[in-house]
């Protein structure tokens, strides 16, 4: 029907194309992250007392503020490479499906470790995204089933794959928890992303409807 490709491509306009501004998006965020790093070098800063406390209320705010600090330069340039790379393959599906993917990424991968991680920990740290960027690129294929995006999540298993899964080994000062659930909050974002789950939402339309942790 001709309404039905209408609202196809209306949809493609919509999540694809704006590579260019999702590209400047992803550069910005890793700015910031640098940024902040750049601030927190001063002795009476200490802004990493704004990641993510478990359970602890006033830690709540470190789901929004945790992806942007880390525990030193180092922890920061381990996770500026993969979190560039990453970042770039989510950006060539456009502006909205970047923003999508890193706030549900973000909410999810924070929420879980406060609700799960030890309590008495501070978790920061931009690799819970990283997880979910990977963790994002490898199941999209599933739900697409687009050839495209299985062989681009295929590149990433094999590239990354290693590294994720020593990433979600249970380690001393290493939060493993924000790398699950930064991966789970991947599979969320591939899953509500997925055209196929609107097709079937839709009436008769072709489309309706951190790495580092630190005990305090």
């Amino acid at each position: 029907m001709a309404g039905s490709r209408v609202d196809d491509s209306g949809r493609r306009r919509r999540f694809g194309g704006d590579a260019g501004r999702a590209l400047a998006l992803v550069a910005t965020l890793l700015a910031a992250m640098w940024g902040v790093e750049v601030v927190d070098q001063i002795p009476s800063a200490d802004l990493d007392r704004g990641g993510i406390r478990p359970r602890d209320p006033d830690g709540l705010d470190g789901v929004l503020f945790a992806p942007f600090l880390h525990a030193g330069w180092g922890h920061l340039v381990s996770n500026t490479l993969p979190f560039a790379a990453l970042g770039a393959l989510v950006a060539l599906s456009g502006l909205a499906r970047t923003i999508i993917v890193t706030v549900v990424v973000a909410v999810v991968g924070g929420l879980g470790v406060w609700l799960l991680a030890p309590a008495n920990t501070l978790h920061v740290g931009a690799s819970g995204v990283v997880f979910g960027y990977a963790g994002y690129l490898i199941a999209r294929g599933f739900f697409t089933r687009r050839a495209v995006q299985l062989a681009g999540g295929a590149l990433v298993a094999a590239v990354f794959g290693a590294a994720l899964l020593a990433g979600l080994a249970p380690r001393e000062g290493i939060s493993w928890q924000g790398h699950l659930f930064g991966a789970v909050g991947g599979l969320v974002a591939a899953r509500l992303l997925d055209r196929r789950s609107g097709r079937r939402g839709g009436s008769g339309r072709d489309g309706g409807g951190a790495h580092g942790l630190l005990d305090r």
